[in-house]
């Protein structure tokens, strides 16, 4: 009997783990002995820790200063020649006055904002080839670009999708009125998106010339020019790695949102950022919004060391912290009253 034990014990090894103080859970640990005053003090300076710093958060996004531009309702005549579909090649300009009663300083940035317009439907999102927007050649007719792929004579679309097809197309200039003369503020067109966009997710197709590398191609439906036309001043701001495409790509996950456009350039009267002053919008308008009742803003804004006007990471720092103090509170009025209880039992 005894053989054959030994033999099964051969044969099946056993799966007790090792004697070892690692394996047997017996190494030396901390173990907290919570007591009355750890779990209070805890309590009140995690919310002292979060109310200190939502109060600086929320002062810090109210110093930004910020002007908002509804321009749809200002621009209401090219408002209605972009419903009919037909006036796209038709041009329209509109002027938008507005007055800076404080001085910008430091960087400004300005963003073009939407309101109503959903890019984070199923479809719209992942209308796109990333592959193609690598510039790689690619057969469009087995990505998500449909019905944005190719024209009725089988010409592929470049870029693809309905995300490119819908590009925000505004052209939007600042100028400065000083005295009886307007200057042209100088706007920084490159520069505006992400490193790792520009360099990792959008490439241009290899070739001596970007017109003879789309050769082949047409433009979407609703686009003015080619995708190696979009910046016709500068060639290294064309195809695929433009900034005003890539910013466009990535899209937004809620209906009102605000993309970068651009950045103020610090020369001449211009080198601290914006003097106070009376200010004009020219804008040519093409992005058609009233079939699906949205609203175009444009926005001039600084940027502090937390970031833009958004204080809602500074009020959820504050809400934390209030609900850490006020447990802090409950827990400590909680305490007295049993531990009164008890005195009052052991006499």
């Amino acid at each position: 009997m005894k053989n054959k034990k030994s033999q099964e014990a051969q044969t099946h090894p056993s799966r007790c783990p090792d004697n070892s103080a690692f394996k047997q859970q017996k190494l030396p640990a901390w173990k907290p002995q919570l007591t009355i005053t750890t779990v209070l003090s805890s309590f009140f300076v995690t919310g002292v820790f979060c109310l200190s710093v939502g109060v600086c958060l929320v002062l810090s996004a109210n110093s930004v200063r910020e002007i908002q531009i509804n321009y749809s309702d200002e621009c209401s005549d090219c408002s209605k020649l972009r419903e009919n579909s037909s006036n796209w090649n038709n041009e329209c300009y509109c002027s938008v006055d507005f007055m800076l009663k404080e001085d910008m300083l430091g960087d400004v940035f300005m963003y073009y904002g939407l309101q109503n317009f959903y890019q984070n439907h199923r479809r719209y999102v992942i209308s796109r080839s990333n592959e193609q927007l690598l510039g790689r050649d690619v057969n469009i007719q087995k990505s998500y670009c449909a019905p944005f792929t190719t024209y009725r004579n089988g010409t592929p679309m470049a870029p693809c999708g309905a995300i490119a097809n819908s590009i925000f197309n505004d052209t939007i200039d600042l100028f400065y009125n000083l005295n009886s003369s307007v200057i042209q503020v100088p706007l920084l067109k490159t520069g505006n998106s992400w490193w790792t966009d520009k360099n990792v997710k959008f490439r241009n197709p290899k070739s001596h010339n970007l017109s003879s590398a789309f050769a082949g191609t047409a433009r979407p439906p609703y686009w003015q020019k080619p995708v190696y036309l979009l910046d016709e001043e500068d060639e290294r701001n064309n195809g695929y790695i433009n900034d005003d495409f890539i910013v466009w790509m990535r899209v937004s996950a809620f209906s009102t949102f605000r993309n970068l456009y651009r950045r103020v350039s610090h020369t001449k009267q211009f080198a601290d950022g914006l003097p106070a002053g009376n200010y004009t919008f020219h804008i040519s308008y093409n992005f058609p919004v009233s079939r699906f009742k949205g609203k175009k803003h444009v926005i001039l804004s600084t940027v502090v060391w937390s970031g833009g006007s958004n204080p809602f990471l500074g009020i959820a720092y504050m809400v934390c912290g209030m609900a850490a103090t006020l447990t802090g509170f409950v827990i400590t009025v909680i305490h007295l009253k049993l531990r009164k209880k008890k005195t009052y039992f052991q006499k």
